[in-house]
């Protein structure tokens, strides 16, 4: 059997590799940590799952749902657009409902991208950008993120043969891994580019829920012209601890939403509807259920912060996201550094590599692990660097 051109093309997911080594010291009876992957250990809240037993025992949801979602869902989301960021949508042709952010986000390239056509990436970024890009045959170009840049892409430093190839450009705030952030005028900014040289903007705004300190996040569409150009992908699975349910929206440009509808269709039987309804009611009460949920996970990001200050390694305290982005000590390279915690410590962190090459120097510590294992893990990295010194 001969595999596709195409599917050689495909790096293999990073978090599957990080599940497996998790397994393997598991299965020796070891007691690992892990920091590895953004998966909320913080269970489903309760009147979300109260939702879902009431609706799934309606027998008018156990029939195949509607591949553009329920109205009463597409509906809950409008009033999210209105209430949360004075965004007005039409629930009919500009929002649609993912199985999971990760589905949309991976099923898009479809709708845009011919062989020879160019998706701009950030790197480091969330693997999917380029995996969407691989299977519809296109080319990746990969935009740097940098930190005296504040995370933020320079699109002056793209160049002209690229602009002219280039369909899609993904962006991603707060950020998945740096937990950089945007402010408007950067959303300004890469809506301008994104008409001027007829470029789709795809935003990734699945930790929009997620910020620290007072901060809220923007949407790219609060941009009046955003709609011209540009769709945003968000998802319950960090905002209402959901990884398990595959609950996500796309909301924006017209033409693309309904050309994802079109691939969605052909390739999926949209949400189970109960599950949709769990969306409309936590949508119902976002802005209570975040703040509680927001300051368990600040607990965390200070603690980690503090005990990674103190051992030496440079760390930012991120306004949103899950993540700690970290420097890696001199002397090491993030594979390195992350082998070592591995087998001195029994602590599991995400190498910077796996989001892209601009990521060497880095490593990636989610904040959802318990917080009882966050503080041995933090003991665990701090008793490895005094045996360091």
């Amino acid at each position: 059997m001969r595999l596709s051109k195409r599917f050689e093309t495909i790096e293999p997911y990073l978090f599957v590799g990080i599940s497996r080594t998790i397994a393997e010291k598991k299965q020796q009876g070891i007691d690992v940590i892990s920091f590895g992957i953004g998966d909320p250990d913080i269970p489903t809240p309760d009147f979300v799952l109260d939702s879902l037993k009431k609706h799934s025992s309606n027998p008018s949801n156990h029939q195949y749902p509607e591949s553009e979602g329920l109205p009463e869902f597409r509906e809950a989301v409008t009033s999210y657009y209105r209430d949360r960021f004075g965004v007005k949508l039409d629930h009919e042709s500009e929002i649609i409902s993912l199985i999971g952010a990760k589905e949309g986000i991976g099923h898009v390239s479809l709708c845009l991208i011919d062989e020879g056509d160019v998706v701009i990436v950030p790197d480091p970024g969330y693997p999917v950008y380029a995996a969407g890009c691989n299977f519809a045959g296109g080319t990746i170009f990969k935009m740097a993120l940098i930190e005296s840049r504040g995370w933020l892409p320079d699109f002056n430093s793209i160049p002209s043969d690229v602009k002219k190839k280039a369909k899609i450009l993904w962006l991603n705030y707060p950020n998945n891994p740096t937990g950089g952030v945007a402010d408007l005028d950067f959303f300004n900014e890469a809506v301008e580019f994104g008409i001027k040289n007829d470029i789709a903007i795809m935003h990734d705004a699945c930790y929009t829920e997620v910020t620290y300190d007072d901060y809220l996040a923007p949407s790219i569409l609060e941009i009046p012209s955003a709609k011209e150009i540009a769709v945003e992908f968000h998802s319950f699975s960090k905002s209402f601890n959901m990884t398990g349910w595959r609950l996500g929206f796309a909301a924006g440009n017209e033409e693309l939403i309904q050309s994802l509808l079109t691939v969605k269709s052909n390739l999926d039987s949209g949400v189970p509807q109960a599950i949709q309804m769990m969306g409309v009611d936590a949508l119902a009460t976002i802005s209570d259920f975040v703040k509680s949920n927001n300051l368990i996970y600040q607990k965390r990001r200070d603690k980690l912060v503090t005990v990674l200050e103190e051992i030496g390694l440079q760390v930012e305290s991120p306004k949103g996201a899950l993540y700690l982005w970290c420097k890696v000590p001199d002397g090491y390279s993030s594979a390195e550094f992350t082998e070592l915690l591995l087998e001195q410590c029994d602590v599991v962190v995400t190498p910077g590599t796996g989001y892209g090459q601009q990521g060497e120097g880095y490593v990636r510590l989610s904040l959802t692990t318990p917080d009882d294992l966050v503080e041995e893990g933090a003991i665990r990295i701090a008793r490895w660097k005094g045996r360091l010194n």
